[in-house]
């Protein structure tokens, strides 16, 4: 009891902190030292048995694994904003989608931006580093608060496009090997909750941007904006090549280099961005030495949640967690989709949710007979509902390091469009498979 306080408590802990505005690098290993002592996890190496995990293993394990998996990818896709920024091709490319589709789409131009990257493979982190400097331009035309940018940014990323058939993000791919599946599994019923949440999703972000407006709140400029009016804007239809070139490579070694490919395919839009705008630079080298910075401090702080959910499967409480989840009683869809949702909310993780449930729960339902391609499609669905908690890694790296705001101003819509607008896709998804449509 006290060990699942622990791991219940600590997260609690996380998230309120994080509400609060608190370091992320101080509050996320503080948290996971109250979830280790709880659970009666020795502190020290020097203090573990044989095979056990302790405190700073666990946690340094989780936050240096990170980024070795994704340190150059954040390095590649935070220059890669940056210097579409300095050189006035992210500006030029607003303006153009401006002048063409009125500023009264312009929150939907960047979560269909967004939505377009993902879709073609590009990582989640990476379209919001390369998406939010055209972002930040249209709020800025728009003259809309920007506390908004995160939640357009991942609703285009993390709802409609990341879980659904035919993805090539690893939340849609991660089932196949435990199902025997395709990535297009149950695409009757993933078109249909995909067409639902882009509109429900859409609509519900302008009503909350409307309400925000009509009580007097506006774009407000920052120090760090690129203030300074420009004379000359290159062609918009050559800004577009390089975001073009990092969905055209990506698409080509996705199945060769898989993540890997991303590096690569980012390389190609900062190269691209130099050879067709070198002229429009203000200064190529500070741009790229503003996004080094800019992706050290987004995979710190990213790092530190994941160090906590390091910690956190290490503890006796996930593991009875885990049990418990993996066996609930009744439709499978639904025992299949919580178990799922609620391991991917205590790791902060959609793809660390399918990890851990998938091997238990992929035989066990099989067995009894459940449709694959459903389990499938509710599972990748679910994975992207409380991943997207307050503690959650894109959550933090999204709001806090790319756009610079507070969890307080801008996660209530970040939340409602990360976290409501999918779990309510699962619902859909889950009594149109029970429906039996798409099996």
């Amino acid at each position: 009891m006290i060990s699942m306080m622990g791991l219940v408590g600590g997260l609690i802990l996380l998230t309120v902190l994080v509400m609060k505005g608190m370091n992320l690098l101080i509050v996320a290993p503080i948290s996971a030292l109250f979830v280790a002592i709880l659970n009666g996890l020795p502190l020290f190496p020097q203090l573990a048995g044989e095979g056990q995990v302790d405190f700073v293993t666990g946690y340094m394990d989780g936050f240096a694994g990170f980024i070795t998996s994704w340190y150059l990818m954040f390095l590649a896709g935070a220059i890669f904003g940056k210097v579409m920024e300095d050189s006035g091709a992210a500006e030029s490319v607003s303006n153009w989608i401006v002048s063409k589709i009125g500023m009264k789409y312009a929150v939907l131009a960047i979560v269909l931006a967004c939505a377009v990257l993902t879709y073609g493979g590009v990582s989640l982190f990476v379209v919001a580093f390369a998406v939010y400097p055209m972002a930040v331009s249209l709020f800025k035309e728009a003259n809309l608060p920007r506390r908004f940018i995160p939640a357009a940014l991942a609703f285009g990323s993390t709802t409609f496009t990341m879980t659904s058939a035919g993805s090539p993000e690893i939340q849609n791919w991660i089932p196949i090997p435990f199902l025997g599946t395709t990535p297009y599994a149950g695409w009757q019923v993933s078109l249909i909750v995909a067409v639902f949440m882009l509109i429900f999703g859409y609509w519900w972000l302008m009503k909350m941007i409307r309400k925000a407006v009509k009580k007097g709140e506006s774009f407000e400029e920052r120090e760090t904006d690129n203030q300074e009016k420009r004379t000359s804007l290159p062609n918009p239809f050559l800004s577009l090549v390089p975001l073009l070139a990092v969905l055209i490579v990506s698409f080509i070694f996705h199945d060769s280099l898989e993540q890997s490919a991303l590096i690569l395919a980012l390389l190609s839009g900062i190269i691209a961005t130099w050879l067709l705008n070198r002229k429009y630079f203000k200064d190529f080298w500070s741009a790229v030495g503003d996004g080094t910075t800019g992706a050290l401090v987004a995979i710190g702080n990213t790092s530190a949640v994941v160090g906590f959910g390091g910690v956190a499967q290490a503890t006796p409480a996930f593991e009875s967690a885990v049990n418990f989840m993996t066996d609930l009683p009744g439709n499978p869809l639904i025992g299949g989709s919580i178990a799922v949702m609620v391991i991917a909310g205590l790791t902060g993780s959609s793809s660390g949710g399918q990890t851990i449930a998938l091997p238990i729960l992929g035989p066990h339902y099989l067995d009894m007979g459940v449709d694959a391609e459903a389990l499938h499609r509710s599972v990748a669905l679910s994975s992207g509902t409380l991943d997207s908690l307050p503690h959650g890694g894109y959550a933090v790296t999204t709001i806090r390091s790319i756009a610079r705001e507070t969890h307080k101003s801008a996660y209530p819509a970040f939340g409602a469009m990360t976290v409501v607008v999918p779990l309510v896709g699962v619902i859909v998804a889950i009594i149109l498979f029970s429906l039996g449509l798409g099996s």
